[in-house]
């Protein structure tokens, strides 16, 4: 059987351990890169992102507020 591909984003190792595959593949689909481009993102525009769940955006901000990454 084929080894499964742990990241599903280009640059899965800039965002908090702990994020959804689907949630990942969202930020890949919008051009968020790293915590600094979703630095200048707000929430509901996070959410409405298909595949970004309630679960998601809790590992998002806590990353953001651990890491004090500003816009």
């Amino acid at each position: 059987m084929p080894k499964k591909t742990e990241s599903t984003h280009p640059n899965a190792s800039a965002f908090p351990n702990g994020m959804p595959g689907p949630a990942l593949r969202a930020l890949a689909s919008a051009g968020i890169r790293s915590m600094h481009d979703l630095a200048g993102w707000n929430e509901k525009d996070l959410a409405a992102l298909h595949g970004m769940g309630p679960k998601a955006l809790q590992v998002l901000q806590r990353g953001l507020e651990e890491n004090k990454v500003e816009s």
